[in-house]
């Protein structure tokens, strides 16, 4: 058994931005938060899209999964999702995470119709594979850090920079292939290593 997940890869300039910006939200929030505020930066090479976590998977499930999510991305096309927002989770007074993703009007725009109806697919390929279904509606955004201890202070911190209400100029998610991700859990935190990878539109 292995402990796996399907996502987005990022390329190396996207996440070479990210750590440019979590620098400098980093500075901001050190200036104005005590040291009881406990945050986990992503790593910029550990960040993905994560689309479906699919937890202890078999030998077997992955190979079958694989075959049918080829199939199902093969009727689809390449989507690129515009970073151009910062954001909180689960509100901006108490954040538990800090995340990138894209603007309101893009996610009620067609090219999100696009990606809903990926994720749709994808989805229904691991119900018939008998991965549990997702509780909610997804949402594409990366992770950029975690708020362990202090949100509150964060939330302030936040808020007085203004970060959240400005749009930023990140980059572009292009979502050209759906990859699985094997996770091991070490000290140093988690370590990924792709297993494998199908292309959008079988290209």
């Amino acid at each position: 058994m292995i402990r796996a997940f399907l996502a987005i890869e990022l390329p190396q300039e996207l996440s070479t931005t990210l750590a440019t910006i979590q620098q400098d939200l980093k500075r901001r929030l050190e200036r104005t938060v005590d040291r009881h505020v406990r945050i986990s930066w992503v790593r910029p090479a550990s960040m993905h899209l994560t689309l479906k976590f699919l937890g202890d998977t078999a030998g077997e499930s992955i190979e079958s999964l694989q075959a049918a999510i080829e199939q199902a991305v093969s009727a689809h096309r390449a989507i690129a999702i515009p970073l151009e927002r910062l954001g909180v989770f689960p509100r901006p007074q108490q954040p538990r995470v800090l995340w990138v993703g894209p603007s309101e009007s893009w996610e009620q725009g067609h090219e999100a119709q696009r990606f809903t109806a990926l994720h749709h697919a994808i989805e229904d390929c691991c119900q018939a594979a008998n991965f549990a279904p997702e509780g909610r509606s997804f949402s594409p955004h990366l992770t950029l850090a975690r708020i362990k201890e202090g949100e509150r202070q964060v939330g302030q911190a936040l808020a007085q920079s203004g970060v959240l209400d400005r749009p930023v100029m990140i980059g572009t998610l292009p979502v050209e292939a759906i990859v699985l991700m094997k996770s091991e859990l070490r000290p140093t935190g988690s370590f990924y290593t792709k297993l494998w990878e199908v292309r959008i539109g079988g290209r």
